[in-house]
């Protein structure tokens, strides 16, 4: 399957640079060649601008299930809950940035928000040997709960009830949480309080998680904001956090 990305990558500078893979959310979304007419994915675009300035090599990964592909992109077999086949194309992206000459293959990070974030779990979940840290912003770690099929009343169950006990098993095991033994790299965690899109219990439920299998992590929790930030505030603050957390954990080296 051939993935489209754009590549951010500042002139000169001395190899090996530190590589980030960028997963945007929605899911169905395009990050484009310039600025986004969404404000959600300008910030995004101006946060990858700003790691290339500072010698990272980021790649935003247009990864299957958004637009501008085609029908069969937008619709692939065994997505999200289904399956999760669309982190295949993450994975790719993270190994496509280990490939380059100029990126030192033991240095990958990962970011992303919402869809997103929940990308960006899975990545340190199952491929910690690829990517070495990374930051989720309000992502689902959870699809049963995230979905609530585990309600007990038949009325709210999202499928059928001869199909249900199947359907939560894979949407289980298409969760991050599902492989929290295997998480090895550090995250910065991110989300509003009072976010009505992913219920902030993903963000504290894995935090807790993380702690018992001894990963380290820092949370940082915007009071009163929601999914998409509605603060200036809270995205300068966000954002800012975000690059720390790269400058910190995979540091540039030379000019």
């Amino acid at each position: 399957t051939m993935v489209h990305g754009q590549l951010f990558e500042r002139a000169g500078g001395s190899p090996p640079k530190r590589g980030i893979v960028f997963d945007h959310g929605g899911p169905p979304r395009q990050m484009l060649l310039g600025w986004h007419y969404m404000d959600y994915y300008s910030n995004a675009y101006a946060v990858n601008q700003y790691l290339a300035s500072q010698g990272y090599v980021v790649l935003t990964v247009n990864y299957r299930l958004g637009i501008g592909y085609g029908h069969e992109f937008h619709h692939p077999a065994h997505a999200g809950p289904a399956g999760e086949s669309e982190y295949q194309d993450v994975k790719a992206a993270g190994e496509y940035l280990r490939a380059l000459p100029q990126v030192d293959p033991a240095r990958i990070g990962i970011w992303g928000g919402s869809y997103g974030g929940l990308l960006t779990a899975l990545a340190l979940a199952r491929n910690s040997n690829i990517f070495q840290t990374g930051v989720d912003l309000h992502g689902v770690h959870d699809w049963p709960v995230g979905m609530g099929m585990w309600e007990t009343s038949s009325a709210r169950r999202p499928y059928e009830q001869s199909d249900s006990k199947a359907a939560m098993e894979i949407a289980w095991q298409s969760s991050p949480v599902a492989d929290i033994t295997k998480w090895k790299s550090p995250v910065l965690l991110i989300q509003g309080d009072d976010d009505r899109n992913v219920r902030f219990h993903q963000t504290v439920d894995l935090a807790r998680r993380l702690e018992k299998q001894g990963v380290r992590y820092e949370e940082l929790v915007l009071p009163d904001e929601i999914h998409g930030f509605l603060r200036h505030a809270s995205w300068l603050t966000a954002d800012s956090a975000t690059t720390a957390w790269f400058r910190r954990e995979l540091p540039t080296r030379g000019p």
